[in-house]
């Protein structure tokens, strides 16, 4: 990493925003009705590779973009991993969480502002609540939590593989695509129980925006589950790293 540790925390500000605007972009775009991407709310006319789509850009090209500066975590769960095992310096963990939640929280207000119409138009609460935050759709915290927890750990186990590994670590770029395959994939095979979010900060900072904001047609925001996206994901990263 190079810069000034202020310019790291602006390059998370932007890299997690970029993520969220991208990933939960592409969610609303398959679940809101009447977008391009979907005429009926659900996951019709292929929402879900979208959707994967979505996230693997969302995560490769802020990699591309700030990698150099600030590590490309975006993540929560990343940092705090890091700091457990002693590659990432404690003092700096709490200014790049505050940084990464306020950028998901930016990028979710622009993806509500620039869907408003759509989401004035979709009546399902459980839907709009999916271009914000997770749910476990079996009704369970445990499996949430087993499934939120198992994918960061293969995720975070296998972007350290990819950046540490002999042959990308001479070439970041292609780790860095890498990186974004890799939560394309996770999304689609792993995406089915949970969502999943593999990130505290995708997950909190946007659930906080459809709390405090008048969006249309929401319903409960489901704060009995929000602690699960928060708490697994962390569990995960320190198993994986």
């Amino acid at each position: 990493m190079t810069g000034s540790w202020e310019a790291r925390y602006a390059a998370e500000f932007f890299g997690a925003l970029i993520l969220v605007l991208l990933g939960n972009g592409a969610v609303a775009n398959a679940f809101l009705k009447n977008t391009t991407g979907n005429d009926d709310p659900g996951l019709a006319n292929g929402g879900w590779l979208l959707v994967a789509s979505g996230y693997g850009l969302g995560v490769m090209l802020p990699a591309m973009m700030f990698g150099s500066i600030s590590g490309n975590h975006l993540n929560p769960a990343i940092t705090i991993g890091q700091a457990v095992i002693g590659i990432f310096p404690w003092a700096h963990v709490a200014p790049y969480l505050i940084w990464q939640f306020l950028g998901a929280i930016a990028g979710q207000c622009l993806i509500l502002a620039l869907y408003w119409p759509h989401y004035r138009q979709t009546t399902d609460n459980e839907a709009v609540l999916g271009t914000f935050a997770t749910s476990d759709h079996a009704n369970s915290q445990l499996n949430g939590f087993v499934t939120e927890m198992v994918g960061t750990a293969v995720l975070i186990f296998g972007a350290m593989g990819l950046y540490r590994g002999m042959f990308f670590h001479q070439n970041i770029d292609i780790a860095n695509i890498g990186v974004g395959l890799l939560i394309a994939a996770m999304v689609i095979s792993l995406g089915g129980p949970t969502g999943p979010t593999l990130n505290p900060a995708r997950d909190l900072g946007p659930r906080l925006v459809h709390a405090l904001f008048p969006v249309p047609n929401k319903g409960s925001s489901h704060w009995e589950y929000s602690w699960v996206p928060v708490v697994a994901p962390i569990v995960g990263a320190v198993i994986g790293i």
